[in-house]
């Protein structure tokens, strides 16, 4: 590996020190630091870390501690993370919690990177990649992070990336089919391991840095190391992949498509034959493209559904009904306009829907902005108190002056972000069509008086996507405001920085494709697709392009009842999953044809069947199902305080 592209620990002169602090720390006589009673007998703990903490939700009072080892076994390094029997904090982890989130022996030969974050308020904390999934971040509240990599470092091979200073990556850098592309930080890490054709030109077509070897590259592969710099998609997307999410399938179609158009020699590596399948794929489609012929892919045998797929539905999920309408909606409220059974008003919204004249009434009681027992007194009321909250933090931002707004740069950022974005959002929607549209206008400024209401998570690309469909239906620029805010106090996580709110989600789908369909699984891993990530668009805004707009807004209030779980959009994920698995399976789609394929469904998916197969898994999958959830994993809430923000200091983590 050339040194000048990947600037190795020992270079740097804060992980030197913290490397020979950590060497004589692990080197002295501590008895904590030997082998517990539950380690391998010629196993030796080389590092050790009280109070390291994960937070089960967004908020810091929630958080589970626990003991962080690095043991040494022969020439294996581990890592394992205990939390604790008894916690300190307000988490009261049940046994199913701790089961999911320990950590128990987690070989090194399996990570593939290591994230470090510092945020400028707040504690350090990590996030390890394995096989494709992220773990939960590790908070570091007693410090320790630098002593952490030091000692990784004295036992493995791991470099730190030359796009991203706090990313390293483990073990193996050469072998496109172990890329971090299976984290969800994409730039950093793939742009760092993008191999060319040969070990000696790999690296320099990374950073274009002049090396010896230069001397001996022909003119053409010195332009191809010059065109590859300019055009890496992992340098044209920020490091902020959550608000790059509309890129997704162009940044993942050209990476890998050049990771295996560089690796395409004969006879060498493991992966031969994979690397020779995907050339016949291109040759074939070339073909195709020259001669006007349609090409069937070669399908395989494909494993039989462990669970009956088809007669689980026919048992389990229910017929889909007619919309609630006006007359029946009048029967679950009092004479004072109080909902009577909201259990019963979420089951029969969750098969049926509502009429579309009914949503506007109904529609803020999903989702969190009325209460249930509210009388519709009290409810016109709020709604004028609230409309006056709406203008006040409105008039922050329309009172900046344009010299304030020169020294302003965040305001700036976010502003000119959400120009671009609201006149390209649902425009072909006659409520936004046409120059100088009131409603495009509507959004902008809810969008940026969000920004200025939630400051910290302020505005990313795809919020656009969230608030178009309730504009469309409230009308009113401030009840679309608070009912937005209500939404996002659910899927906020999904924009979060350190991403922990997609990870979470696409975590627990991995686990609820292990337990409902093994074989499907087993195919992903086996194919490097055990990361999901095919999945992100449809989790991070609901489906919000996969369906018609009606079909859209029938599915959000389904989703919105929680009924019969509040993580239904996973096994929707799924049931549209196993819907096309003899496709999937059968013609052997890699992680870029599964991309293609999966974003090519767009508009094609039945909603009513989809809807009652994910009925039918959430019932098959039960407790176990629920146990495979991380708590806090959106759209979750917390379970002892529904208000719609924690006061700051439960905030800062």
């Amino acid at each position: 590996m050339n040194g000048t592209d990947i600037h190795d620990l020992s270079d740097d002169a804060d992980y030197a020190a913290a490397s020979k602090q950590g060497s004589s720390s692990m080197t002295r006589n501590d008895s904590s630091k030997r082998s517990s009673s539950t380690d391998p007998e010629d196993a030796e703990v080389v590092y050790l870390k009280d109070n390291v903490t994960i937070h089960p939700t967004q908020y810091a009072a929630e958080r589970i501690s626990g003991r962080l080892k690095l043991i040494k076994q022969g020439s294996s390094l581990f890592m394992t993370w205990i939390p604790y029997k008894v916690q300190s904090s307000n988490a009261r982890p049940s046994a199913g919690d701790k089961n999911l989130y320990t950590i128990k022996a987690l070989p090194f030969s399996d990570i593939q990177s290591i994230r470090r974050h510092t945020p400028t308020i707040g504690w350090q904390y990590v996030i390890v990649v394995s096989s494709g999934l992220a773990f939960p971040p590790l908070y570091f509240y007693s410090g320790g992070v630098r002593e952490f990599l030091a000692t990784i470092k004295q036992h493995v091979l791991i470099v730190r990336s030359s796009e991203d200073a706090n990313l390293f990556l483990v073990n193996n850098f050469q072998d496109p089919l172990q890329r971090t592309l299976s984290s969800l930080e994409l730039p950093g890490s793939l742009s760092s391991r993008i191999p060319s054709s040969s070990g000696s030109t790999s690296d320099n077509n990374l950073n274009n840095k002049h090396t010896p070897e230069d001397g001996h590259l022909s003119s053409t592969q010195r332009n191809n190391k010059q065109r590859q710099k300019s055009h890496d998609p992992a340098r044209d997307i920020s490091i902020h992949v959550l608000e790059k999410f509309s890129l997704v399938t162009k940044f993942a179609r050209e990476t890998t498509s050049q990771l295996f158009r560089d690796n395409l020699v004969d006879g060498h590596g493991p992966n031969e034959k994979r690397r020779t399948n995907w050339a016949s794929k291109d040759h074939q489609s070339q073909d195709m493209a020259s001669n006007d012929v349609e090409v069937v892919p070669k399908r395989v045998p494909v494993p039989s559904d462990p669970i009956e797929f088809d007669k689980i539905t026919l048992v389990w999920g229910q017929p889909r009904q007619h919309p609630l309408g006006l007359q029946e909606w009048s029967t679950f409220l009092d004479y004072e306009g109080r909902v009577i059974d909201p259990n019963a008003l979420k089951k029969r919204i969750f098969y049926g829907g509502l009429e579309h004249n009914l949503r506007k009434e109904v529609w803020p009681f999903l989702l969190g902005y009325y209460s249930y027992d509210s009388t519709d007194a009290e409810r016109e009321y709020a709604v004028s108190v609230k409309k006056l909250e709406y203008e006040t933090i409105k008039n922050q931002w329309q009172s900046i002056s344009p010299e304030q707004a020169k020294r302003f740069t965040k305001f700036r950022e976010r502003k000119g972000l959400i120009e671009k974005d609201v006149v390209r959002t649902d425009r072909s929607l006659s409520f936004y069509d046409g120059d100088d549209n009131p409603n495009v206008r509507l959004m902008h400024d809810i969008l940026l008086t969000y920004s200025f209401y939630n400051f910290d998570l302020g505005y990313c690309q795809g919020m656009s996507d969230l608030l178009s469909p309730i504009l469309f239906i409230m009308k009113d620029e401030s009840e679309a405001f608070w009912c937005f805010v209500s939404l996002l106090e659910r899927l906020g996580p999904n924009f979060n920085r350190d991403q922990s709110g997609m990870h979470s989600q696409l975590f627990a789908l991995s686990k609820l494709v292990e337990l409902l369909d093994s074989p499907l699984h087993n195919y992903f891993k086996q194919n490097d697709c055990l990361n999901y990530f095919f999945c992100f668009r449809w989790l991070l805004i609901q489906f919000k392009r996969e369906f018609e707009y009606e079909k859209t807004l029938r599915l959000w209030e389904v989703l919105w009842t929680h009924y019969p779980s509040e993580h239904l959009h996973l096994y929707v994920c799924i049931a549209i999953l196993k819907r096309h698995r003899a496709k999937i399976m059968g013609e052997q789609m890699d992680f870029d044809t599964l991309l293609k394929f999966i974003n090519e469904l767009s508009g094609q998916i039945d909603l009513d069947p989809i809807l009652r197969d994910a009925e039918a898994l959430c019932v098959c999958a039960g407790e176990n199902g629920a146990a495979s959830i991380p708590p806090g994993t959106p759209p979750s809430l917390p379970i002892e305080d529904s208000s719609i923000y924690h006061n700051q200091d439960d905030e800062v983590l």
